[in-house]
């Protein structure tokens, strides 16, 4: 097998990779009083209240980040968190009779775990009655949940999420070269990690490595899996060849893809940033430094990530996680108690300061990111640097498109762009049909 096949080989089973985005830390309430929450519910009456997601956060992260602070807010609601895991996921909690109040997921996974388990339920009238102003949250989560419920609210942002890009400050500094800055165009991201490729006769390093599926989802140039109209994979069409030719192809092969993988027998990636330091930048989810244990040991930082030339300033989509009253609860009123005081300013507050992006779009608020975690030193403003990509259309099939989408990048990495995108438009529309059939 040739180095380039072995390559290729290597490339797609890493893209085929995905982070999932949680975060956690402590904070304190805002320096103003919001406005009670209101609902037709009785918070002094007892009552359990059960959680369920398919995002996989453990009990403690979901109790680190909202449990502790619903109870603390609402002592009479016993709140159970359920995570959907492989061997009892939603459609067996269904199957079984389980109790489900409340459902919180991304974006990404919505539409699979609520729509596609019939659990969706129209919260404008709850929202309504529980004085939620939409208009204090980022306005492009709320189209983007107006667009998927056709109009409808099946549920309210409560934190966000973007991609930025890290750095090893170590491998800069051994190389001699500057450290990445906020504002960078891809041109120029691809000029400097160039600078980063060396053999120093023990390691090869490379300059970059991603997040495929997160850079995918997240994208630029806000570029649908699924045309809305036709229900056709849009993979094979200018703009997505724009996109992978300019965030991965170009600084793939810029920052020493292909002398990484003769030297090493392996494609740069997570292993190879995060532990064995062979890689010098890395695009993934802002969320990270609040999961991953290595941020503490190495030397990083994060700048914004680099940015079309035609969309300066223009970052990725916004990855937002909405809670969701479910169709089948029997306590939709507490529920949305419970949902009203996750988007409110207090806890909006709670969420930015322990370093979870907050869904609110108040600068007092996003100004506060971060100033009771450990990494406030960091560059955190980074997160918030670039604006937000308009969130396009979401199908039930995106998450099925995902892997011949992030392997057209290490088909046209090997051979030829054009067939690299056929192919996965011939892969993505076979998934969807199929679907269909099922």
């Amino acid at each position: 097998m040739s180095w380039k096949n072995a390559s290729l080989m290597l490339i797609i089973a890493s893209l085929a990779a995905s982070v999932t985005a949680c975060s956690g830390g402590k904070g304190e309430t805002a320096g103003t009083e919001p406005a009670p929450v209101q609902s037709k519910s009785n918070p002094s009456e007892p009552v359990e209240l059960v959680v369920v997601s398919t995002s996989g956060d453990s009990e403690d992260s979901f109790n680190e980040r909202f449990g502790n602070a619903i109870k603390s807010k609402f002592p009479n609601y016993t709140i159970k968190y359920i995570p959907s895991r492989k061997e009892y996921g939603i459609k067996e909690m269904l199957v079984a009779g389980q109790q489900m109040d409340l459902y919180f997921d991304s974006i990404s996974f919505l539409t699979g775990g609520l729509l596609g388990n019939g659990l969706q339920y129209d919260m404008s009238d709850l929202i309504k009655q529980s004085n939620v102003d939409l208009g204090t949250l980022e306005p492009g989560t709320i189209e983007a949940m107006k667009q998927l419920s056709g109009g409808k609210m099946y549920g309210v942002p409560v934190f966000n999420n973007n991609v930025v890009m890290y750095y090893n400050k170590d491998l800069f500094d051994k190389s001699g070269v500057p450290y990445p800055k906020d504002g960078m165009t891809w041109s120029e991201f691809s000029d400097l990690v160039k600078k980063l490729v060396r053999n120093d006769g023990n390691k090869q390093y490379a300059g970059y490595a991603y997040s495929g599926t997160h850079v995918f989802r997240m994208n630029q140039l806000s570029l649908p899996y699924v045309d809305e109209k036709t229900g056709s994979a849009t993979i094979n069409d200018e703009q997505w060849k724009k996109f992978i030719q300019t965030v991965f192809l170009e600084p793939q092969t810029a920052g020493g893809w292909e002398e990484f993988v003769k030297a090493t027998g392996k494609t740069p990636y997570t292993n190879e940033f995060f532990k064995t330091y062979e890689v010098a930048t890395f695009a993934l989810l802002s969320s990270s430094i609040f999961i991953d244990k290595n941020f503490e040991t190495m030397n990083w930082d994060m700048v914004a990530l680099p940015t079309f030339p035609d969309l300066p300033g223009v970052g990725s989509q916004p990855y937002p996680t909405y809670f969701s009253v479910t169709s089948n609860s029997q306590h939709k009123n507490e529920a949305m108690d419970v949902i009203a005081y996750l988007a409110s300013d207090e806890m909006q507050t709670k969420l930015s300061k322990m370093g979870v992006m907050p869904a609110a779009k108040k600068e007092e608020i996003k100004q506060l990111f971060g100033t009771d975690s450990k990494f406030k030193d960091k560059n955190l403003k980074a997160i918030f640097y670039n604006q937000f990509a308009p969130i396009p259309y979401k199908s039930i099939y995106d998450l099925q498109l995902e892997s011949p989408y992030t392997q057209a990048v290490g088909n046209a990495l090997s051979g030829d762009m054009n067939t690299a995108l056929r192919k996965a438009e011939e892969e993505a529309n076979k998934r969807i049909q199929d679907a269909k059939a099922k």
